[in-house]
């Protein structure tokens, strides 16, 4: 038969679209086209699939070869599709029988050997041969990869392999899950000494997933605070480890089996934040996704790079349009930023000379929407030679983690999800204040100049502190915590 018909998977973001591969061979002078909308490392891989088909001891057909990558209107890139087009060839030729190839899925770029080489976006492809009910063919090490998902995966080195596992003659060995456990070290909490209201901004921010603003001179801690949000946070569930897999498969990146922490430098671009490129990739605030995000140094980001934040702060996710494709990360990413209280940090102090036309132009870098969307904001103040000396050694990220892991179980069996989570008709319904509470609330925020978002901000940030204080209700001592942890959206801020 001079028609074959092979099925590989295509990369779209996180998505995994299907991509038939038909290959006829017909009479004429020999030539090997290649159509279905691809890329240059598409077109090339006729000169791969040639000499691995050569090299794997086939006949290479002399004859009008046309390869379809169906659907013609989705972009294909990447050598992923070696090996089905080599196999289409074989098929169509009489060397591998056609008839098997229905059941399968064959993902991997082949070297000029015949060999095969890992491809990104392997555990997305598995996600969606599963959904098909075929079996994944691919090399040993996205095999490897993509064993994480419960699906029939089988993996070759070869292209003369895969060959035999088609002739029933030598059965591909069943991918088998990478076991090796990666050795999780996070710094400890109790390296930072004194700054008491500090740790228990981030304690509370780790509880309910609240994302956070550390300002205050040079050197107070700041980021060493930040450093070790991770180390307090529990550990990813199944579903988001899944998640976060497939994220860092789609974009070449070794795969993470801790939450992510991303500390992009202060020269990012907003294509590097958010993800883009001809062919969109995960950007920081993805590859962030379940985990931290982590911006030292906040108002020397560019103005436009921090606006796109506002976007996924809300939603959870970024959309991508290009002019081929629209595509859509998640982004459900907890922020940590730090800051100074002006260009030089020292402001109040002898020092200090800034003027007041600079401290405003460095402070308006952070736009009003933006620190809405901050639930906390936190001085870290500066500590004495003498205090640093005298503070006692502060509590273990253990014994933290443990408080966060017992509050975050809370809200679970409460709602089904974390207080940083909550929104709309939820928050009447899981945040409901008495008398007293809503009139301090009223009150404070009237005075306090803050905006209707803050002031649901200020209810999740209070919903979490009787979580881990253990009560049912949120009192008045927990809205003013909370009131306490917004200084820099209120009418009056630091002095300058």
């Amino acid at each position: 038969m001079s028609l074959s018909i092979t099925y590989a998977r295509a990369q779209l973001g996180i998505q995994a679209p299907l991509v038939t591969v038909e290959t006829h061979l017909a009479n004429g002078l020999p030539a090997f086209n290649i159509v279905g909308l691809p890329e240059a490392a598409v077109r090339e891989s006729r000169d791969r699939v040639r000499s691995a088909i050569v090299n794997s001891h086939f006949e290479f057909p002399q004859r009008r070869i046309t390869v379809n990558l169906a659907p013609a209107d989705l972009p294909k890139a990447g050598g992923r599709y070696d090996l089905a087009i080599a196999l289409g060839i074989l098929a169509a030729s009489g060397q591998v029988p056609g008839e098997t190839l229905e059941n399968y899925e064959f993902i991997g770029e082949l070297a000029l050997s015949g060999s095969l080489r890992p491809i990104p976006g392997a555990l997305p492809a598995a996600m969606a041969c599963r959904d098909s009910g075929r079996t994944l063919v691919t090399d040993t090490d996205s095999a490897r990869e993509a064993a994480l998902i419960a699906t029939p995966i089988k993996s070759a080195t070869t292209l003369l392999q895969v060959c035999a596992q088609l002739h029933g003659r030598e059965p591909l060995p069943d991918a088998v899950q990478d076991t090796e456990q990666e050795a999780v070290i996070c710094a400890d909490l109790a390296d930072v000494r004194g700054q008491l209201k500090a740790r228990r901004a981030l304690e509370v921010a780790a509880a309910g997933a609240h994302n956070l603003l550390f300002y205050g001179p040079p050197g107070t801690g700041k980021t060493m605070l930040a450093s070790r949000l991770p180390g307090i946070l529990p550990p990813l569930a199944e579903n988001e480890l899944i998640e976060v897999a497939a994220l860092y498969s789609s974009a070449g990146l070794d795969r993470v089996r801790q939450r992510p922490f991303r500390a992009p430098h202060h020269s990012a671009s907003p294509t590097a934040l958010v993800g883009g490129g001809s062919n969109p990739r995960p950007g920081e605030i993805s590859l962030a996704h379940r985990g931290v995000l982590f911006l030292d140094e906040m108002p020397e980001f560019p103005r436009s790079a921090l606006e796109i934040l506002r976007e996924p702060l809300e939603n959870g996710e970024v959309r991508i349009s290009r002019a081929r494709a629209q595509v859509t990360f998640p982004a459900d990413f907890q922020l940590v930023a730090a800051m100074n209280p002006c260009p030089c940090g020292y402001l109040g102090e002898p020092r200090c000379r800034c003027t007041p036309d600079q401290i405003d132009r460095y402070r308006n870098k952070l736009s009003g929407p933006l620190l809405d969307r901050i639930d906390m904001q936190v001085e870290v103040a500066s500590m004495s030679a003498s205090q640093l000396q005298d503070a006692p050694v502060g509590e273990s990220s253990e014994s933290v983690r443990n408080r966060v892991r017992s509050a975050r179980e809370i809200q679970l069996a409460r709602q089904g999800k974390i207080n940083g989570e909550l929104k709309g008709s939820e928050l009447d319904e899981y945040c409901r204040l008495g008398k007293a509470e809503s009139a301090l609330l009223r009150a404070s925020v009237e005075k306090l100049g803050l905006s209707a978002r803050s002031y649901h901000r200020v209810l999740k940030v209070a919903r979490t502190l009787a979580d881990l204080s253990g009560q049912e209700n949120i009192g008045t001592v927990q809205i003013a915590e909370a009131l306490a942890y917004r200084n820099l959206d209120r009418k009056t801020v630091m002095p300058a």
